[in-house]
């Protein structure tokens, strides 16, 4: 062992030789990444949605309130008025058919320069006409 002796080769077998130990990190950093892209653009997606979904606003809602609050005190604009929701808002047979009824009436209030007050066939049309509207809606 001392000066140039040579070891017996019992004595080295405690000693083994390198082995390549696979190295498989770098493929799961590179999942992992993947992994949180998807679970942020999933997270936005959904969070994108809910705020949209918050902001969605039922138009037909908001044109029977309109109609709703239209007032007698100017025919001429209420007959525009009822006009324009009114064609909005007949989507079935029932108010359309109603609508139908009720435009004739109106056109004797637009296209004037001067109007009369509005006679109680007219608004006793539009106030079935509201009713119809309001029950379906």
């Amino acid at each position: 062992m001392k000066n140039g002796q040579q070891i017996p080769d019992n004595m080295l077998r405690d000693i083994k030789p390198l082995v390549e130990i696979p190295d498989n990190s770098i493929y799961i950093y590179y999942g992992l990444i993947i992994l949180a892209v998807l679970v942020i653009l999933v997270a936005l997606f959904l969070i994108a949605r809910w705020l949209i979904g918050l902001k969605r606003i039922n138009k037909a809602k908001e044109y029977l309130k309109s109609l709703n609050s239209i007032t007698w005190t100017s025919p001429k604009k209420a007959a525009y008025a009822i006009t324009h929701y009114g064609r909005l808002l007949a989507t079935d047979d029932r108010r359309k058919e109603l609508f139908d009824q009720l435009l004739p009436m109106l056109e004797s209030y637009k296209y004037k320069k001067e109007v009369d007050r509005v006679d109680s066939r007219t608004q006793g049309q539009f106030e079935l006409y509201k009713k119809v509207c309001n029950e379906s809606v």
